[in-house]
């Protein structure tokens, strides 16, 4: 891809907001991202087991490169209080369609962290830069249809339910159903904010 793809960026820029910074993950996060993404209560809409201390360090190593160009490459962002530097969560990003300019978004927050709008607040600022800076089209989300605390996040993104699918996914011998939210650039013009 040349470097005029609109999706196209090297290592990720800080996303700043009021409170929070949005940034790449260094490998001495390592231990705080455990912290959370070891809970069973966490995982427990991902579809995964809880992670490992190899597993937190290599999906940290994995997105060291910040490269968001073709499908399925990820864009991973630890999220930081701005005042002390304490991670509170992650966000991410996985292109979906590079000529369409899907991006699906997901995050994962901290528990001991919940109920200050951190996730909201991150969330936007991530779908914020998509739109402005990736030029997304159309920004998603999937969830696990019991997943009440980040369907409502995505209504609070002013996102739109878009699909309903009934148990289409198989985890631990349990038919589970998703739901899909979206939202699209607003004027339907790559980039349009």
């Amino acid at each position: 891809m040349s470097e005029a793809t609109p999706l196209s960026s090297a290592r990720p820029t800080p996303i700043r907001t009021d409170r929070l910074a949005l940034r790449a993950f260094e490998v001495s996060d390592g231990p705080a991202r455990l912290r959370y993404q070891g809970r069973e209560d966490v995982s427990q809409y991902l579809f995964r087991e809880p992670h490992d201390a190899v597993s937190v360090l290599a999906g940290i190593c994995r997105n060291q490169e910040g490269v968001f160009q073709q499908k399925d490459d990820r864009l991973l962002l630890a999220v930081t209080l701005g005042a002390d530097g304490t991670l509170v969560g992650e966000v991410s990003a996985r292109l979906d369609g590079v000529e369409s300019a899907q991006v699906e978004i997901g995050w994962v927050f901290d528990p001991d962290h919940g109920g200050r709008g951190y996730a909201t607040e991150a969330a936007e600022a991530l779908v914020q830069h998509l739109f402005r800076d990736k030029r997304a089209h159309r920004v998603f989300a999937r969830l696990d249809a019991d997943n009440t605390a980040s369907a409502r996040l995505c209504e609070r993104l002013e996102m739109s339910q878009e699909a309903h699918l009934v148990e289409n996914e198989l985890w631990q011998g349990r038919w589970t159903s998703e739901l899909i939210y979206a939202r699209r650039a607003r004027g339907g013009r790559l980039g349009d904010v």
